[in-house]
């Protein structure tokens, strides 16, 4: 099993009760996803969350395959009612090992490339400065990638069909399908 990294779309922000339920649900209790609770009244505040910010989570989930991660998430989250997903997205700041993950490279060759040890200089600088884990650009480290011959997708398939699938899910629970119309499109209606 790998771990996996993406940011989950939410329907809406959470509410203080769905947070209190989400906190509470034994599928999230490892923190591998992690939500933010904007202020009650944000006008009262001079800096406050960026409102997409507030419908997104953080997910960091082993599974065997990125698309089942999703899924996963994607479920559990129906647990608390009047939430689901709607989208899924990578986040641009990325460590070595999950640039080599959606790369295909290995994390020993990124870091190679990262020290300009082996193959072109020219890879990315770290986007933080600091102790600790460090995290470079996803975008810069495709656009080297691709520069020196790698085949790097803009986004992984699997990343794409999720997104497009959630996206579909959402708009159809806003109309009214019959399961006939549904098996004619060639989507299941269970």
């Amino acid at each position: 099993m790998s771990d996996w990294s993406f940011v989950l779309r939410l329907n809406q922000p959470l509410t203080p009760e769905q947070a209190d339920a989400f906190d509470h649900r034994d599928a999230f209790a490892d923190g591998s996803v992690s939500y933010t609770l904007g202020p009650e009244d944000p006008l009262r505040y001079a800096h406050h969350p960026d409102p997409a910010k507030l419908s997104e989570l953080s997910c960091d989930i082993e599974a065997p395959s990125l698309l089942d991660a999703i899924a996963q998430v994607a479920r559990d989250i129906r647990l608390i009612p009047g939430l689901r997903a709607t989208g899924v997205r990578y986040d641009d700041a990325v460590t070595l090992a999950e640039a080599a993950q959606r790369s295909g490279r290995s994390v020993q060759s990124l870091v190679e490339l990262s020290r300009g040890q082996h193959g072109p200089i020219g890879f990315p600088d770290p986007e933080s400065d600091t102790e600790g884990t460090v995290f470079y650009s996803w975008r810069k480290i495709a656009e080297f990638l691709r520069s020196i011959g790698d085949t790097v997708p803009e986004t992984p398939r699997e990343l794409a069909v999720a997104d497009q699938v959630l996206r579909l899910a959402h708009e159809l629970e806003s109309l009214e399908v019959t399961p006939g119309t549904l098996r004619a499109l060639g989507l299941p209606t269970a």
